[in-house]
């Protein structure tokens, strides 16, 4: 692999085919998967242009992403990431080159999107295991899920105060 812009080609962190690339945005993280060759595949909304990152709240509302095949560095921008491949130890990663086989698959093809149910990090888990699991997802619905009990506590909270004030009257 020729050194690329912002990688060198000995560098023991540089990610390899097959890896997880997770960015941090300022309010989540966007994965992605290396190809290779400063190449990764990422899901993007299907109505904007082409630096097409989740960053605009109307692309977290989206029910549709489009895969494509974009220069790592294009789609970091100003962002930091780290390889992560933190799923290792609980799902066998697929071989690499049945791994960018079902990548490359999918370039340019137009795929379901759900922020918690099929988000960027299910899609690419799903490449590198065969499974799409997301840590983030399940983060967000465990604080729905907190939000709507406390929020369904105060209200049984509120109903038996009232009834409490009814009685004493």
């Amino acid at each position: 692999m020729a050194a690329i812009e912002g990688f060198s080609t000995t560098c023991p962190s540089d990610p390899q085919p097959g890896d997880l690339i997770e960015i941090f945005r300022p309010a989540y993280q966007h994965w992605a998967l290396y190809l290779g060759d400063g190449y990764i595949i990422n899901v993007t909304p299907v109505d904007e242009g082409p630096p097409a990152t989740f960053t605009s709240a109307k692309s977290v509302f989206s029910r549709k992403a489009r895969v494509r095949m974009q220069l790592l560095k294009d789609v970091v921008g100003n962002d930091t990431y780290h390889i992560n491949n933190k799923y290792d130890g609980t799902y066998t990663p697929l071989p690499v080159e049945e791994i960018i086989r079902r990548a490359e698959y999918l370039i340019d093809q137009e795929v379901s999107y759900d922020l918690l149910g099929n988000n960027c990090e299910h899609f690419v888990t799903l490449l590198r295991y065969g499974e799409g699991v997301s840590d983030q997802a399940n983060r967000a619905i465990g604080a729905i899920g907190f939000v709507a009990a406390a929020a369904g506590a105060f209200s049984l909270l509120g109903l038996l105060r009232s009834r409490s004030r009814e009685r004493q009257y």
